[in-house]
């Protein structure tokens, strides 16, 4: 499962172009659920639902909106369930030119269709290396919930999300889909969206879901893979073609505890599922199982502290052994995915981001290369300005945030040098040379 084509020569500044997409992509989609109609259909501002009024990052208001179906409303009125977001982004890349474009335009059917359905769906425009635009669907979390129900004297929610990414309907966020944010790398678990192969937006399914005493959630379900030509119909290539599924499942429990200045969960993960990847191939069986941990100091909103750390590991079984100048693949392997994060945000609009992401996996020279080793290390630091989208600010919808943002590689295929195993007298690439520096502003109207 390498993350870069075969066709490209690893050791050459040519393959830098692709790592530059793919972490501007990752840097300008950390918002994807601040959306300014959920804010006019609630009449709540965007900070109350979000601890830097712009997101990603949900307070315990915004976590109950989400489990409650998008569809707690003011009461005045019905609003339109529309939003648009636009970002603008500057990238400075270690090796490569700098850019300025237009990175990202979305627009977001999002919110209450009746008492008990409402959805988030995100249409997206992506900038493309040649200039051009990408359009394609995005996460969709549709839902239908059944509210004010009664188990032994306690409150119950039950609820039935059907969507395209598992996790993403998560209500904590801790996980990486809702979070969108993990290390892209050579290998990764496929609950992780930057993983080589990731299901995110190329699988539909979902599942029901309860939430009990305002404390304990529980969700299973399953998911397929959408066809070649669907995938290519919605606006994704078919090199990134997860595969064939098939016995999907998934499994998410957690327990949260809302103190009102502070807030704890703790939660365990599971997917697993028999993938054919290409599609004619055997199948391969792999199960993900994970878990995350959650802490915010929300105190009076003045100052914010959270930290979130979340661990998943992969078992792959596979279903048959390639073989390359005598070496042949291992039939069993393991990837690892290890995210923390910890951020500070003053007054909800000034805020300091810290994450470190790592992945790791089985040796494996066939499948990795002659360097066999897939493990990567990254760093991804932000300071943000988010001027709105507050109860005393000129406008508590509509939203605007300034960041700037430094993605920062220390290890790649293992190794901090020549990460590509250039061949001597080729010119080599370092895990450094992969860093990049992003200015960005998003506006959310």
């Amino acid at each position: 499962m390498p993350f870069l084509p075969d066709r490209l020569q690893p050791w050459r500044a040519r393959a830098i172009p692709g790592w530059l997409l793919a972490l501007a992509l990752l840097v300008a989609s950390g918002s994807v659920q601040a959306t300014a109609a959920f804010a006019r259909q609630t009449g709540s501002a965007c900070a109350d639902c979000h601890a830097a009024a712009y997101g990603p990052a949900l307070t315990p208001y915004g976590m109950r909106f989400k489990i409650n179906g998008f569809t707690e409303t003011n009461g005045e009125g019905t609003k339109l369930p529309l939003a648009a977001q636009l970002i603008a982004q500057y990238t400075n890349p270690t090796r490569g030119d700098s850019t300025t474009n237009l990175t990202e335009a979305d627009l977001f059917l999002a919110g209450r269709l009746t008492e008990h359905v409402g959805g988030f769906v995100k249409i997206e425009a992506d900038h493309e290396g040649d200039g051009g635009y990408n359009t394609r669907l995005s996460n969709v979390d549709l839902r239908y919930v059944a509210h004010d129900l009664k188990l032994g004297g306690r409150d119950l929610v039950l609820g039935v999300s059907v969507n395209n990414n598992p996790s993403f309907d998560d209500p904590i966020g801790a996980l990486p889909a809702p979070a969108y944010l993990g290390p892209p790398g050579v290998t990764g678990t496929l609950l992780n969206p930057s993983s080589p192969g990731s299901l995110a937006n190329r699988v539909v399914g979902g599942g029901i879901y309860g939430f009990y005493d305002a404390q304990w959630y529980a969700e299973v379900g399953s998911y397929r893979s959408l066809s070649a030509s669907q995938q290519d119909g919605l606006g994704y290539s078919r090199s990134g073609d997860p595969g064939r599924l098939s016995g999907t499942g998934y499994l998410r429990l957690a327990w949260m505890k809302d103190l009102k200045r502070q807030f704890f969960s703790a939660g365990v993960v599971a997917l697993t599922t028999q993938r054919r990847l290409p599609r004619s191939a055997a199948a391969d069986d792999i199960t993900d199982l994970g878990y995350d941990l959650t802490y915010q100091y929300l105190g009076n909103r003045d100052h914010i502290v959270q930290l979130n750390y979340v661990n998943i590991m992969e078992r792959r079984h596979y279903g048959s052994a390639p073989a390359i100048a005598g070496l042949v693949a291992p039939a069993h392997a393991t990837a690892r995915d290890q995210v923390l994060t910890v951020t500070y945000t003053f007054r909800q609009s000034y805020g300091i981001s810290a994450t470190h992401l790592m992945s790791t996996g089985s040796r494996d020279p066939v499948r990795y290369g002659p360097l066999g080793d897939p493990a990567t290390t990254s760093n991804l630091f932000s300071l943000y300005w988010t001027p709105l989208g507050k109860d005393d600010s000129w406008t508590s919808t509509a939203n605007l945030k300034l960041a700037v943002s430094w993605f920062r590689f220390t290890r790649f295929n293992g190794r901090r040098s020549n990460i590509f195993g250039a061949p001597p007298g080729a010119p080599g690439t370092d895990a450094s040379d992969l860093n990049a520096f992003f200015v960005s502003a998003s506006a959310m109207f």
